[in-house]
């Protein structure tokens, strides 16, 4: 069925990425060779023409080369449901492997006649090519799936918050190709349905169904206090042969990504993985914040003088406003900020948010905070330690004691350095929008950080992150 599709799809991508590099790299020869890009590169020493012939003889080696590296880099396993990102991260890991494997060919065949910009422009034109070629496959799929062809036949055993929320994703993701079969469950009625999807009997019929060799896939989504049925029920699917996958009723409690160990074959899965724990991490991370930090202050600090020059001759008071918020391990520090308010009481300050059209607020406070320019005195936090260039925004005290009575894991997002920017705040939860969004954004930085991903944080900060129509 399904399984097969897929089979013949992976073996046409294969071919189809075979062709393509030899497309891509004859285009490249033509591009080097026989267009303007020639005179932008005379400096290179093996600038001169060279017979194609010559140069398509490593072709032989490269494209098997490729495709090895295509393979491992989970070009020809990658799941419906992958995101665009994650395959064009695949797609661009891939060609820099292979371009080292390309270098790599040279250097042992000895061939030193090779242009070595040719090398860098086959790298750009084989990504291209790539890219819209498995964009293509992609929209074919997506609208094959919405019309009902090739999709995977799928059956729910228990009818929890578990199925509701699988339910949910596959009903709001179509192109993914999967059709729910029905659900199956000992404690409601025939009669039950969920968006469409009915209970079509007991979870006893599951054998019966299994035997009909109807189904690509069954997804167990028992709830928690049924679980002494998994056993049996894993056993019928395996007799079977048929994908199962669990679907846990405690997901809330699971990270993202679950990171599980081994401990002499008993499996541990821990409850929360924080990439940061790990020291050559916040190594790096640190360096970044410091030569960053040091960076951004030399790039506005002309900026930065105008406004607190601005501050000063408009209002009574402080350039620097401070402000205690709560840090890693939830240690209390003085957070900077450019004083965009009249000065008012300690005491209610701390326990007050900043409304519509507040009073307090000053005519350059306004434009300071809607552009975020009050923010960057927090590049001192930065320097000091006390913050990061990107990471869960810091809160005040009294939120933060009022916040983890009312919205589970809230206290997580202190397990690392608050930052200046985020995950959260790129995707518009800023001031006043929902602080449990905000929360799942934190989560999911905190659980999935790498160094591209505080990089791209920064770089969207540009376009989405300095104008914020939430602050008042």
């Amino acid at each position: 069925m399904i399984k097969d599709n897929e089979k013949t799809l992976n073996r046409i991508n294969v071919v189809a990425d075979g062709i393509i590099l030899i497309l891509a790299y004859i285009l490249t020869y033509y591009l080097r060779f026989f267009t303007p890009l020639r005179y932008l590169v005379h400096f290179d020493p093996n600038a001169g023409y060279y017979d194609i012939f010559i140069y398509i003889r490593i072709l032989y080696l490269l494209v098997p080369g490729y495709l090895v590296v295509y393979y491992i880099c989970g070009l020809y396993s990658a799941s419906p449901i992958q995101s665009k990102r994650l395959t064009m991260w695949n797609i661009f890991k891939a060609n820099i492997l292979g371009t080292l494997y390309f270098t790599f060919l040279l250097y042992a065949t000895n061939e030193s006649h090779y242009s070595r910009y040719l090398i860098f422009i086959f790298f750009v034109v084989n990504i291209l090519l790539d890219l819209i070629y498995r964009l293509i496959v992609s929209c074919i799929q997506s609208a094959a799936r919405k019309k009902g062809y090739n999709q995977k036949k799928v059956l729910l055993v228990g009818y929890s918050r578990a199925a509701q929320s699988y339910i949910d994703r596959l009903l709001a993701n179509p192109h993914w190709g999967y059709a729910i079969y029905g659900i199956l469950d000992d404690n409601v009625g025939s009669d039950t349905n969920y968006k469409g999807i009915k209970v079509i009997g007991s979870i006893e019929d599951l054998s019966e169904l299994l035997q009909m060799n109807k189904l690509d896939e069954i997804g167990i989504t028992l709830s928690i206090d049924e679980y002494s049925k998994l056993s049996r029920i894993v056993n019928l699917c395996e007799k079977s042969g048929v994908h199962t996958k669990f679907i846990p009723d405690y997901q809330d409690l699971l990270p993202t990504i679950p990171y599980t160990e081994d401990l002499d074959g008993l499996p541990v899965i821990n409850i929360r993985n924080v990439p940061l724990t790990n020291f050559v991490n916040r190594i790096m991370k640190r360096a970044v914040d410091i030569f960053g930090g040091i960076f951004a202050l030399l790039l506005f600090s002309i900026p930065m003088i105008i406004v607190a020059l601005i501050i000063k001759a408009t209002s009574s008071g402080p350039i620097i406003f401070t402000q205690v918020r709560i840090g890693k391990h939830n240690k209390e520090f003085k957070m900077y900020k450019f004083r965009s308010m009249e000065l008012q009481h300690e005491s209610k300050e701390k326990k007050a948010w900043t409304t519509f059209n507040d009073p307090r607020v000053t005519k350059i406070g306004k434009f300071i905070r809607k552009t975020s320019i009050d923010e960057l005195p927090q590049l001192f936090n930065v320097l000091k330690g006390e913050m990061s260039l990107v990471g869960p925004r810091p809160e005040r005290p009294f939120f933060v004691e009022k916040f983890k009575e009312e919205i589970p894991r809230y206290m997580i997002k202190h397990q690392v350095q608050p930052g200046i920017t985020g995950w959260a705040q790129i995707n518009g939860f800023r001031g006043d929008t929902s602080i449990r969004k905000r929360i799942d954004c934190d989560l999911y930085y905190i659980e999935n950080w790498t160094l591209g991903l505080d990089f791209k944080i920064l770089f969207l900060t540009i376009f989405h992150g300095f104008v914020n129509k939430n602050a008042y």
